[in-house]
């Protein structure tokens, strides 16, 4: 019975090509819309999570304060408030993983005849553990190398592209400020960053060697920004609250005075701007599924057309003996056939759609099974809802009015 319901509807479809194409048109730039906007959506939230990924996880910088002279106040890091002793001292602080004070500053690195002006980071061995950064050949420096404040250094992907090319870097002398260093070890891949910097453009050496050999302290034992990593996500709160408490007590801040650094919660900025990413995402799907509305109304107008049009054949196959209910679903089979139909090609479409901005933008994109499953679902249904009362208007005609129409 199905089978031959099915024959009939492809033969009334068939008999109206052009109609039914259209008709189809609606679903298909439904459905590829609908498959593209999420592919790109899924994109960004992809990059967006590598980026967080590639920064670390719950993490927190401390900023220095600024300082004022004449009437003129400077940024974060204008006075060096913050010591290696704080840093000592937080990393005694419970919820505390991992804590790594930083002294960077920028250097033009000397490798033979090639030379390159890049980020030199002074800084601790706890700084890798803090940044989920891998040591992909070599090794890394030692806490004996920052007690003896050793001519050692790490070096990014980029900053060794530029130097050494493909030429191993581990185990060569470069020149930093006229001081040689040995090359330890080659980070692993890092890339961009939230900000839009290249986080492989740098090159890592001991926190003492910075400020003893590179570029010199005011004050022995300060240092610029200092990062830390917290056990759990749940626990920066706390953790947070209690190094604001700490640092104002070493600090010697009396209550109603404001703080002589800064504290930022680099974990917070990166959730809002993945939550930025997925409410775009959505908003991209609500978007593109309204072409499926669209795509749906245009199936019920043109079956509701095709009921007027055919009538009288409903009127005989009400004579002959056919019930209300196989008139309808005649009717919702052609519905439905011209949705899923529609629905695949769309689906071919937006698939299409998605490689084709990938290849000529370099744009992320993922295509999701889950994606394409829930356009195919909600094709479907459309069909279904937006067909349902066209066939029942056609299985309600009356056989004797029906027979009569011209």
């Amino acid at each position: 019975m199905i089978w031959a319901m099915l024959g009939e509807s492809w033969r009334a479809m068939g008999a109206h090509r052009l109609r039914t194409l259209l008709t189809m048109l609606g679903m298909v730039i439904g459905v590829g819309a609908v498959v593209l906007m999420m592919s790109i959506g899924q994109g960004a939230q992809f990059a967006i999570q590598q980026s967080i990924s590639a920064m670390g996880s719950n993490l927190f910088v401390l900023l220095s304060g600024s300082s004022t002279s004449g009437g003129v106040r400077s940024g974060g890091g204008g006075n060096l408030t913050l010591t290696v002793a704080d840093a000592e001292a937080i990393a005694e602080l419970p919820g505390v993983q991992a804590v790594a004070p930083i002294h960077p500053g920028n250097a033009q690195i000397v490798y033979g005849p090639n030379n390159w002006n890049t980020s030199v980071i002074g800084t601790t061995p706890d700084y890798l553990e803090v940044r989920s950064w891998q040591v992909v050949s070599g090794a890394g420096f030692t806490y004996s190398d920052v007690r003896s404040a050793t001519r050692v250094a790490l070096i990014g992907k980029t900053a060794a592209q530029n130097l050494f090319g493909d030429e191993d870097p581990v185990g060569k002398t470069i020149r930093i400020r006229q001081s040689p260093f040995v090359v330890l070890g080659l980070l692993g891949v890092k890339g961009q960053g939230m900000d839009g910097r290249d986080q492989d453009d740098t090159i890592l050496i001991p926190l003492t060697t910075a400020q003893r050999k590179v570029f010199g302290s005011q004050f022995p034992g300060t240092v610029r920004m200092t990062m830390v990593q917290t056990t759990t996500q749940e626990g920066m709160p706390a953790v947070e609250s209690a190094m604001t408490e700490l640092l104002r007590q070493r600090h010697r801040i009396r209550e109603g005075m404001d703080n002589d650094f800064f504290l930022r919660n680099l974990t917070a900025v990166a959730d809002s701007a993945a939550e930025s990413t997925r409410v775009m995402s959505l908003l991209l799907g609500a978007i593109a599924s309204i072409s499926l509305l669209v795509g749906g109304i245009g199936i019920m107008n043109i079956m509701l057309v095709s009921v007027i049009e055919r009538t009288r054949e409903i009127g005989i196959r009400l004579a002959i003996g056919a019930r209300e209910r196989d008139i309808m679903l005649q009717f919702l089979l052609e519905a439905i056939i011209i949705s899923v139909v529609g629905c695949c090609i769309g689906v071919l479409v937006g698939i299409g759609g998605a490689l084709l901005v990938n290849a000529l933008s370099d744009t992320a994109v993922i295509i999701s099974w889950m994606s394409v499953l829930i356009a195919f679902g909600v094709a479907t249904a459309t069909g279904v809802f937006f067909g349902f009362y066209p066939a029942k208007k056609a299985a309600q005609l009356d056989p004797i009015e029906a027979l009569r129409y011209q």
